[in-house]
């Protein structure tokens, strides 16, 4: 999974519309493998965000959870170093 992709579901407040799109983003980058794609693949770089992005902001606003809405999504500072401890 993509580590950047955070769960956007169930918190409150509700995921605004640019948390979306930017997993949608995220997504659509990791699957292509482009981080900026060329000139030629933007069109259906760009379809293909919006597409997502539409889809999840559905999926958000149908699930419905019986657990509380979790608190507000707190930004994980990402870790220092090369290595998964953080340590270089």
């Amino acid at each position: 999974m993509c580590r950047s992709i955070k769960p956007l579901f169930n918190f409150e407040p509700a995921a605004t519309d640019d948390e979306i799109r930017a997993a949608a983003l995220q997504f659509v980058r990791k699957i292509s493998g482009y981080q900026k794609p060329s000139a030629a693949n933007r069109p259906a770089f760009d379809q293909a965000v919006d597409e997502i992005a539409a889809a999840s902001s559905r999926l958000i606003r149908t699930l419905q959870s019986k657990a509380p809405p979790k608190p507000p999504r707190q930004t994980e500072p990402r870790p220092q170093g090369s290595g998964a401890s953080g340590v270089s």
